[in-house]
């Protein structure tokens, strides 16, 4: 599954980066969801594959700390370019006219500076909650990576004021993409709806299609995980989900851009018929 992952991510890259056709903001932001793709599957499975090979499932309390610190900045990052990316979606369907205009090189440098610094916040903020915890030597983390809500319930202190910062933080951070995403597709649906002729209404509808199917994707597991490795008193149910979210999820994506985007085809069978 790792190498799946890497090779259709890295394809994904490729193709955008050798087509001059490809050379628009919904790309530029879907190359770097490749990229934040890349690096959120490498913070968990390289360890685990490893761990398999000598039969030890050790790791220190500084290399789980930068372990969730990544884990949380590459998939925060992966949430907010979700998000930018239902927005250039409704400045496509909403403002065609003006879309060159928005959508300025100059702005979409500053919408991808913007989500790896709130990314980069999110990561640090988790990382400080989890650093003020104690725990007992040798402890046991019931899953295959340092997730904090598991670490809370192993943590010898007392956590209930950080389970509440936890579910603030949770809170905030995750309502904003999300409000963005629906807010976005509110007015893209209402634009679309105005549109007299059903063949208009599917080609605009369908340049969203791929995007909603990887928003879907994110956030159902995503939110699964978290009611799971809160309210389940089972913790392989928790590591299953957590399994689908690090895992499946960032695999499935490439696939999805790649089946359901004429031009992202196209560009594969280029860039492999120039490689062959």
């Amino acid at each position: 599954m790792y190498l799946v992952t890497m090779l259709g991510n890295l394809l994904i890259i490729l193709a955008i980066s050798s087509d001059s056709h490809l050379y628009t903001p919904m790309y530029f932001f879907l190359s770097n969801l490749s990229i934040a793709d890349f690096g959120f599957i490498s913070t968990t499975v390289p360890k685990v594959i490893f761990d398999i090979q000598s039969h030890s499932s050790v790791i220190s309390y500084a290399g789980c700390l930068i372990q969730l610190s990544f884990f949380y900045f590459f998939g925060y990052l992966d949430s907010s370019l979700l998000t930018v990316m239902a927005y250039d979606r409704f400045v496509a369907i909403c403002y065609p006219l003006h879309y060159s205009v928005i959508m300025s090189p100059h702005r979409c440098s500053r919408l991808l500076l913007v989500s790896f610094l709130i990314s980069l916040l999110y990561a640090l903020l988790h990382c400080l909650m989890i650093s003020q915890l104690s725990f007992c030597t040798n402890m046991e983390i019931p899953d295959f990576f340092c997730d904090p809500p598991q670490l809370l319930k192993v943590a010898c202190n007392d956590t209930s004021t950080n389970k509440i910062l936890a579910y603030c933080i949770g809170a905030i951070f995750g309502g904003i993409p999300i409000s963005g995403i629906i807010f976005s597709y509110y007015k893209i649906v209402s634009s679309i709806l105005k549109i007299s002729s059903s063949r208009g209404k599917y080609k605009a509808f369908s340049t969203c299609g791929s995007h909603l199917s990887v928003v879907s994707l994110f956030y159902g597991t995503s939110l699964g995980v978290y009611f799971v490795s809160v309210v389940s008193h089972f913790p392989r149910k928790a590591a299953g989900t957590s399994v689908v979210y690090a895992v499946i999820t960032p695999m499935l994506n490439p696939f999805i851009y790649s089946l359901r985007n004429r031009d992202i085809k196209s560009a594969l069978q280029r860039l492999l018929k120039r490689t062959a």
